[in-house]
């Protein structure tokens, strides 16, 4: 019997890999449900492929647009997950999460309930509504997969081990397109500098995040919340050819590495390893690579973003809302040049400090509304902090 797949955000880079993998599994894989917010010529070429009958379109003005021509094309069409589980009753095998941004997290935990297995490509999501993630997971008996190559590399880095016989935790960084720059030219650089990564393919929004690192800042905190671990068994290094994806230090002396191509299809092929009955991924050991990986520490002078993880509590709180939504104004305003690449560093830390908003380091997540909320004010208080600075 084939497998049910769910791709949420399948017109974007993770979902169009993941439908790449599976184009080549037909007979193993049966996607039921596709979801974009408004890339509808994308997806309508998606449905044809695969022959899909669900999908949710999430722009309100996109999918009352779009309604008539699905529903005489014979395909299910929702606006959000809650309205197409109410009418798809099956369990599903398989959900990938991969819509950007803290958008995603409704969705994310809105499938939790009807899928057996779930696969997290979403920062955002696990950054700040974790522990309502992981309620879900436990009620519903969903088993989890981190999509991130980093938190893949850690999970089966660790499968097999107990907590308390790591000693270290690394995660590598390619350094981004900044590295071999010198600290004192940064501030000169302008959105199309900061784009051009040295070794990912990626989006214009995480392409600013690796070149400030914030993204490794997001990493650790992910890793720190999926493993259940104290910030202090993590550290960040440099590895710029982006080879090597995770490095575990364990008491017992042994240290273990995970290295694969600069590719996302390496974890997402492996989430979806049912059984073996799907076709391999061709690849070969790169010793060119391996000979060269160059680990270096990171220069918190000239990325001073690492010391937000000083404002860090152990526990899951709305705190990192704070640092999420700021940082994404913030990168905004740098792609529309508003803003300059060393004014994302000053005003991130201005609102971190914020008497107003240091209190939610103590405050847990109760639901997505508080979220939500949370995330409108921060946005406000950036744009306006922003205009103040451009004056």
């Amino acid at each position: 019997m084939k497998k049910k797949i769910a791709i949420l955000g399948s017109t974007g880079s993770i979902g169009l890999t993941t439908l790449d993998i599976l184009n080549k599994n037909k007979k193993t894989f049966k996607v039921e449900l596709l979801s974009t917010n408004k890339n509808i010529k994308k997806i309508k070429k998606q449905i044809k492929t695969f022959k899909v009958k669900n999908i949710v379109i999430h722009d309100e003005q996109i999918f009352s647009k779009n309604k008539l021509f699905f529903k005489k094309s014979k395909i299910n069409v929702y606006q959000n997950i809650t309205d197409f589980r109410k009418k798809y009753k099956k369990r599903l095998d398989y959900s990938m999460c991969a819509i950007t941004g803290l958008n995603g997290l409704e969705s994310t935990l809105e499938i939790i309930q009807s899928t057996k297995r779930i696969a997290i490509a979403n920062k955002e999501s696990i950054i700040c509504g974790w522990n309502l993630i992981k309620k879900r997971l436990k009620k519903y008996k969903t088993k989890f997969i981190p999509i991130d190559s980093e938190h893949f590399s850690i999970f089966e880095l660790i499968k097999n081990d107990k907590s308390e016989n790591i000693k270290k935790i690394y995660i590598t960084a390619s350094g981004g397109p900044f590295l071999k720059i010198d600290k004192s030219k940064l501030s000169k650089f302008i959105p199309k500098n900061a784009i051009k990564h040295p070794t990912w393919k990626m989006g214009k929004k995480i392409s600013i995040d690796s070149s400030t690192l914030i993204n490794k800042v997001y990493e650790l905190i992910e890793a720190k919340k999926i493993f259940d671990l104290d910030y202090n068994k993590f550290e960040i290094i440099i590895q710029p050819t982006s080879y090597v994806h995770g490095v575990v230090l364990f008491n017992n002396g042994i240290c273990k590495i995970l290295s694969h191509p600069t590719s996302m299809k390496i974890p997402i092929y492996n989430s979806l390893l049912f059984n073996k009955k799907i076709s391999k991924i061709p690849g070969n050991f790169e010793i060119d690579k391996m000979n060269n990986l160059n680990f270096q520490k990171i220069d918190h002078k000239k990325f001073p973003v690492f010391d937000i993880l000083k404002k860090l509590t152990n526990n899951d709180s709305l705190y990192e809302t704070v640092l999420v939504t700021s940082n994404d104004v913030l990168v905004e305003l740098f792609l529309k040049n508003k803003i300059k690449f060393f004014d994302i560093y000053k005003i991130l830390n201005q609102i971190l400090d914020l008497k107003e908003y240091k209190r939610y380091k103590n405050l847990k997540p109760k639901n997505l509304n508080q979220i939500n909320e949370l995330s409108k004010n921060v946005r406000l208080k950036t744009l306006t902090l922003s205009v103040q600075s451009m004056v």
